[in-house]
């Protein structure tokens, strides 16, 4: 299963018309959009300016609303005939998620990641955006902009950060896994968590990006993280990132994840396939994985 990240298999992504070209255009797009929408507003928001979704950590912005309005149209404008799957607009209608399955490439896209963090003031937030077909992962890109990080996928084609070549750790103990914020969590996650910081695993609490907890593993400075949730615009980006640079995942089922949903929870994102199984050991011992 090795290099294989949810439904990360089958052809390249030049093979499925995703050239160096668009490739460049996309990065350059992004990187206009957060520096009109997102950067100006970092540490400089009214309190109009953020709205609570669904309690206080479910947050979003006007450089979230902002952000996915204009990446939607020109990312649209670069590949005539695509469509997008986007978190604010989701949200607004959850029908949207069907275009997953559809045959049209489709922008994922995910304006502000970690918007707590960016409403903070904090540094650690992201924009992630990525091409899928089919339920595929075609190419990713990864932006944070405080950070100075940009790091891009293609399918077949490897994951880069500044032009260098990223590949997942290999040997390390003990195990360092990221973990989301345990504010979100319910009793039985927050269970899981608890063994796998009672296996001696180095845990990274407070995961506020999950596009940057993927970076971590894919740039080999983490070795796996921890998630309980499956929306498509947290996960694409990186799922392809880190398969890109040699690592795997696996949902309880013993499955890669699927993008278009239907996982069963929770599920690892590792450097390779012993360091997930051995995690969803861990997160889950009764599951269908374990035995695989």
């Amino acid at each position: 299963m090795g290099n294989e990240v949810g439904s990360v298999t089958g052809g390249t992504a030049e093979a499925e018309g995703v050239t160096d070209a668009l490739v460049a255009a996309v990065e350059d797009t992004i990187k206009a959009v957060v520096a009109a929408e997102v950067v100006p507003r970092w540490r400089r928001l009214a309190a109009a300016e953020i709205v609570e979704k669904n309690g206080p950590h479910d947050l979003v912005t006007t450089a979230d609303r902002r952000s996915e309005e204009r990446l939607t149209e020109e990312l649209s404008a670069l590949l005539p005939g695509s469509v997008v799957v986007a978190e604010e607009a989701v949200s607004a209608d959850p029908g949207l998620l069907d275009r997953l399955h559809g045959d049209d490439p489709v922008w994922v896209i995910d304006p502000v990641d970690g918007t707590s963090a960016f409403v903070r003031g904090d540094t650690g937030f992201s924009t992630l955006v990525t091409l899928v077909r089919a339920g595929q992962p075609l190419a990713s890109w990864t932006y944070a902009p405080q950070l100075d990080l940009f790091a891009t996928a293609r399918r077949g084609q490897g994951a880069y950060l500044g032009g260098k070549r990223l590949r997942t750790a290999v040997v390390r103990e003990p195990l360092r896994v990221w973990i989301s914020n345990p504010v979100f969590r319910t009793d039985g996650e927050r269970t899981a968590l608890e063994r796998l910081m009672a296996s001696g695993a180095d845990c990274v609490p407070c995961l506020t990006s999950a596009g940057l907890g993927y970076l971590e593993v894919a740039r080999g400075l983490s070795d796996a993280v921890a998630f309980f949730w499956e929306a498509p615009w947290d996960h694409a980006a990186g799922l392809l990132l880190v398969a890109e640079a040699g690592g795997t995942s696996l949902t309880a089922a013993g499955l890669p994840f699927q993008v278009a949903g239907g996982n069963t929870l929770p599920f690892t994102v590792a450097r390779d396939e012993a360091t997930a199984r051995r995690i969803i050991g861990i997160l889950a011992p009764d599951s269908e994985a374990v035995g695989r």
